[in-house]
């Protein structure tokens, strides 16, 4: 009867060191992790990647930005590598709710500036050289300066760039603004910070700047918000990473909140008719760390 009770806590003993070791493998396990920065001194781009200024009946000013979301991500190995054909290693959920299919908004994953928003085990992510990173960002949240009756106001700005997006209702601090529908790039959502107002609209139809430096030889869809940037060195996976590669997207709000200007004096002023022409972020500049 010892020596079975004896075998059993052998075989106990024998199972219990590999269940550590294999969740110590889970544990150590490496992660590509992505995060998002925000920079107002970076390059001030157009759609083809190429720097870009201020039109002249126009104006604009550099959001201070809290909040962002994004619902697909992409590595592409060479400039040639179309939409869809690199890895993909996100897609958010979509749904057909509102008719056509739509960004589904009540389930996007919102993060502030170095907040990790993916975080994907590096086994998971095929070996090879990438150039290129593409996100299609949906969701933008910041606070702009707004000018009425000769007096300047600060208040927060929800704007939405993805293709298409399902909203019920959404926020910004107190204030609900119901849609129950869908709503196509360009929606945008305004509160003041210390005052009872607020306000909705939409941008035109294609204004929104969409930064893609490949157009001519990897173009994206037209409504889309697929910004593209190229690393300063090819990010390499070789399957042999014992530490997590932290990736992150500095994205250029230089300037990337523009009006159109009735009276010419670099101020927002909506009660006059300053429409919004675009929102769209003006470049995007990937970098890691091994």
């Amino acid at each position: 009867m010892k020596r079975i009770v004896g075998f059993f806590l052998i075989l106990v003993s024998v199972f219990s060191f590999f269940s550590c070791e294999d969740e110590d493998d889970t544990v150590n396990e490496p992660y590509l992790i992505v995060k998002f920065k925000f920079d107002p001194n970076q390059v001030r781009l157009n759609n083809l990647g190429q720097p870009a200024v201020i039109p002249s009946s126009h104006a604009a000013q550099s959001p201070d930005f809290s909040k962002i979301s994004a619902h697909y991500f992409e590595l592409a190995p060479n400039a040639y590598t179309q939409l869809t054909q690199g890895t993909v290693l996100y897609h958010a959920d979509e749904t057909t709710q509102g008719g056509s299919v739509a960004i589904d908004f009540s389930k996007a994953v919102v993060v502030s500036e170095g907040e990790a928003f993916l975080k994907i085990p590096l086994s998971q992510v095929p070996q090879g050289s990438y150039e290129y990173v593409r996100v299609s960002l949906a969701y933008q949240e910041y606070t702009i300066s707004v000018r009425n009756a000769g007096s300047d106001y600060l208040g927060k700005l929800a704007s939405f760039v993805g293709y298409n997006t399902y909203i019920t209702t959404h926020s910004i601090g107190n204030n609900s603004f119901p849609v129950n529908g869908n709503r196509l790039q360009g929606y945008w959502a305004f509160a003041l910070n210390d005052f009872p107002y607020a306000t909705s609209g939409q941008a035109p139809a294609g204004a929104t700047t969409v930064p893609n430096p490949i157009a001519a030889t990897s173009p994206i869809p037209p409504g889309s918000c697929v910004v593209t940037g190229k690393f300063a060195q090819n990010l390499v996976i070789n399957g042999n990473e014992t530490r997590d590669v932290v990736l992150t997207l500095s994205l250029s709000t230089n300037n990337s909140f523009e009006w159109q200007e009735v009276t010419t004096d670099g101020k927002y002023e909506p009660s006059i008719g300053e429409n919004v022409v675009d929102m769209g972020l003006r470049g995007l500049m990937p970098s890691y760390v091994k």
